[in-house]
C-alpha cells in the first residue's frame, strides 16, 4: 500500500512546481456537505418563517441540505451565542433578530457574544412592520388621541409586551419617551397572551407585527392607530405611519439577519451573501414575504454591520431610558 505520507508530500513538490500555493491543496470547495442554520426562536414564528426561506435559498443555490436547528430561550440570546462560539467553517449560520442584535448588547450585563466581534454578518433578510393597536374601549381614534389621552391620565393606561427587554416593550417605550408621556407595562409570556389580554381589555394598546394582529382589526376586535415603518403597510394601507400620526422620527422594524461566526473566512461569507440576496429578490420570496407583512431586504456585509451599528446605539439608548431590566 501507497505511504500516504509520501503521497502528500509529492502532491505538495508538485504544487510547488506549478506555481501553485500548498495551501490551495488544504481548501475544500465550500459547501461540501450540509450546513446548519440556527434559528434562536420555537418553531412557526416571524424568526423561524423568513430563517426557512433563506436556508431553502442556499439549498436550491448548492445541492446541499440547510438544517433548520431551533434553539430558543433567554430572548433569542442562547441561540445566539451558540452560534457564535461554533467552529467558523461556513456549516452553522444564525438568523439573528432586533432582539438578538439589536436589544440583548444593552438589556443583558453578562450577554455571551458581542453583536460586532462575534460573528460576521452575511446580509440582512427582512424588515417587518408593527401595528399600534388600542382595545376598542379605549377613546383613541387615532395617535394623536392616545398620546392626549395618557398626557391627561399619567400612568393610568397600560401597554401589553411579550416580555421586559423584548421588541415590543422597548417599541412602547419609545412611544413614551418621544411623547413624554408615562404608560405602564404589563409583560407577558409571549404574543399570544398579549393579544388575549388586548382583546379581554386587560390592557388599553399593545405593538406588534401585523401580520397576527390583522384579523383582529378587520373583525373590529381591536382598533389600529398606526404602522410603525416609513411608509404604509401593503397589507394596510388605510392605517397612518406613526410619523404622519405626528411622532417625527418614529420608524421602527422588527428586522432579521443572517450571521455567521467570526472567523468565517471572507470568501465563504461573500458567497452565501451572493445566493441569500439573489433568493431574496426572487418573485415567490417577495410575494412571501408580504404576505406576511415583511419587507424583503438583501444588503452587502458592510451595509449589514452599518445597520447594526446605528441599531445598537439606537436601542442603548431606549434600553437605557426605560429602565429595562431581564427578567
Amino acid at each position: 500500500m501507497r505511504n500516504p505520507v509520501a503521497a502528500c508530500g509529492a502532491a505538495l513538490a508538485l504544487a510547488c512546481v506549478a506555481g501553485v500555493p500548498p495551501v490551495a491543496l488544504a481548501q475544500p470547495a465550500w459547501p461540501a456537505k450540509s450546513m446548519r442554520v440556527v434559528i434562536p426562536f420555537p418553531p412557526g414564528g416571524p424568526t423561524d418563517i423568513i430563517g426557512r426561506a433563506a436556508a431553502r435559498k442556499l439549498e436550491e443555490a448548492y445541492g446541499h441540505a440547510a438544517v433548520i436547528e431551533n434553539r430558543g430561550g433567554a430572548g433569542g440570546t442562547i441561540g445566539a451565542e451558540f452560534v457564535a462560539r461554533s467552529p467558523a467553517d461556513g456549516y452553522t449560520m444564525l438568523v439573528g433578530s432586533l432582539s438578538t442584535h439589536g436589544i440583548a448588547q444593552s438589556l443583558y450585563p453578562k450577554l455571551g457574544y458581542d453583536v460586532l466581534k462575534d460573528f460576521h454578518h452575511v446580509t440582512l433578510l427582512a424588515m417587518v412592520d408593527n401595528f399600534l393597536v388600542v382595545h376598542p374601549a379605549v377613546p383613541a381614534k387615532n395617535l394623536k388621541d392616545l398620546i392626549g389621552l395618557a398626557r391627561r391620565n399619567p400612568g393610568r393606561l397600560n401597554y401589553g409586551s411579550v416580555g421586559i427587554g423584548g421588541a415590543s416593550h422597548l417599541m412602547a417605550e419609545m412611544v413614551n419617551s418621544m411623547a413624554g408621556i408615562r404608560t405602564v407595562h404589563v409583560p407577558y409570556k409571549g404574543a399570544a397572551p398579549a393579544t388575549a389580554a388586548l382583546l379581554g381589555g386587560e390592557i388599553d394598546f399593545l405593538l406588534s407585527g401585523i401580520p397576527a394582529l390583522l384579523p383582529h382589526v378587520k373583525a373590529g376586535r381591536v382598533r389600529a392607530l398606526a404602522t410603525t415603518l416609513e411608509k404604509r403597510s401593503r397589507l394596510a394601507p388605510e392605517v397612518p405611519t406613526m410619523v404622519e400620526s405626528g411622532l417625527p422620527g418614529y420608524v421602527v422594524s422588527t428586522w432579521y439577519v443572517l450571521s455567521a461566526p467570526a472567523g468565517t473566512p471572507r470568501e465563504i461569507v461573500n458567497r452565501a451573501n451572493s445566493v441569500v440576496v439573489k433568493g431574496l429578490k426572487a418573485p415567490d420570496t417577495v410575494e412571501s414575504f408580504t404576505q406576511m407583512g415583511a419587507e424583503a431586504m438583501g444588503t452587502t456585509p458592510e451595509q449589514t454591520v452599518e445597520f447594526l451599528r446605528g441599531e445598537l446605539a439606537r436601542w442603548a439608548k431606549v434600553v437605557r431610558d426605560s429602565g429595562a431590566r431581564p427578567e
